[in-house]
């Protein structure tokens, strides 16, 4: 074994604070993920699974990092948070809405309606269309 190797590369390790820094620069408008990566002297793809376990934790468990400008902290970031909403079986005396398809090319805009309790033939005129 070369002599370079000898000690074994070693893993960094990053503070969760510093993960929350970088989680919450990516939230910034105008932001791009590897931008702050670059900026933090991480992987890109490091942080994107940063932000998707930050995304994945309960409100409670929310890391939310603060910012100190001087004596005056901003307000803490805000984290997506998925919620599950109950389905809910359609009556027959409910009629479902229509669907509605705009097409643009150049222009011309063509606009269809379809009523919304045909939506199986709709979509299967859909792929015709665009077969």
């Amino acid at each position: 074994m070369p002599a370079a190797f000898e000690g074994g590369r070693r893993r960094r390790r990053h503070s969760e604070e510093f993960k929350a820094d970088a989680v919450a620069a990516c939230m910034q408008p105008g932001m791009s993920m590897a931008a702050v990566a670059m900026a933090h002297g991480i992987n890109a793809n490091l942080l994107r699974r940063w932000v998707h376990e930050a995304e994945m934790k309960p409100a409670s468990d929310a890391v939310r990092a603060q910012v100190d400008d001087g004596a005056k902290a901003q307000e803490p970031k805000t984290v997506f948070v998925p919620v599950s909403l109950p389905t809910s079986a359609p009556t027959p005396s409910a009629q479902a809405p229509d669907i509605r398809i705009e097409l643009r090319r150049g222009p011309t805009t063509v606009t269809v309606t379809w009523p919304g309790g045909a939506a199986s033939e709709c979509a299967a005129w859909m792929r015709e269309l665009l077969r």
